[in-house]
């Protein structure tokens, strides 16, 4: 590796660390990368995936603020993506390479509508459960299982599962955006996290890669907590369909 390969790393580590934390998708910047210098896909994913761990933290922590009161319902949903991500990461491990990653573009799609239409579809959610007596605190029913699959799709791979935790919880959970934000941040630490844990067991790891994206996206997960916070909710929303339709051209042309 030369140093401008390592810079470049770097670099790359910062911008998905402050994408992941603002929205999701960091990984369409740093896996790229790291397939244009050589390094095996399976390895590039493995290794990208324990190197975002710690921005992913660091950017959880950057939100602490917003995590204020939402400690039941954080613990509840973290169970789920912590199961989910040792699923998908598993899957990562035993299936062929095109096996799972044939519905990415679908699962992004679908993000972007529920992401999009997420205020008229929670607007409907909210009248029919304030007609059967309000939304309970952790959300609607399908919230848990469907935080599960998220986690199921990060372990895997993890590019838009931020759109996609954020267009489930917007519409399932009764809460402002950017407090829902903050708990994205949690559950994708959990799941980067677990199949981190797992790879860095039993996977090819290239361990300067993990250090350089690391260090990148532990800095870059503080500046996305600070220019995050200060977005409106319609250009976080934006922001948000933007990254995901990015993310859907990549994987197609892809």
């Amino acid at each position: 590796m030369t140093p401008y390969d390592a810079v470049a790393i770097l670099l790359a580590g910062f911008a998905a660390g402050t994408i992941n934390t603002v929205v999701g998708s960091g990984t369409l910047i740093t896996f790229p990368t790291l397939l244009a210098f050589g390094i095996p896909p399976v390895t590039a994913n493995v290794s990208n995936t324990i190197g975002l761990v710690p921005g992913s933290v660091s950017g959880a922590w950057g939100y602490r603020r917003e995590l204020a009161g939402q400690r039941s319902r954080v613990l509840r949903l973290a169970l789920a993506s912590l199961l989910g991500g040792l699923v998908g990461g598993l899957l990562l491990l035993v299936l062929p390479d095109g096996a799972f990653a044939a519905i990415v573009p679908a699962l992004i799609l679908l993000g972007l509508v529920l992401v999009v239409f997420q205020p008229r579809i929670s607007a409907w959610v909210a009248r029919r459960h304030d007609a059967l007596g309000g939304l309970p605190e952790h959300g609607a029913w399908w919230v848990w299982p469907a935080v599960a699959l998220a986690g199921v799709y990060g372990g895997y791979f993890g590019a838009a599962q931020g759109v996609l935790l954020m267009a489930i919880l917007g519409i399932g959970l009764d809460e402002a955006l950017q407090r829902l934000n903050a708990v994205k941040n949690v559950l994708a630490a959990i799941v980067n996290g677990v199949a981190g844990l797992l790879f860095a067991l039993v996977a090819d790891v290239d361990w300067r890669v993990v250090a350089l994206i690391g260090v990148g996206s532990v800095i870059g997960g503080q500046v996305g907590a600070t220019v995050g916070r200060r977005l409106p909710t319609t250009v976080l929303r934006g922001f948000i369909v933007v990254v995901g339709v990015v993310a859907l051209v990549s994987f197609l042309l892809g």
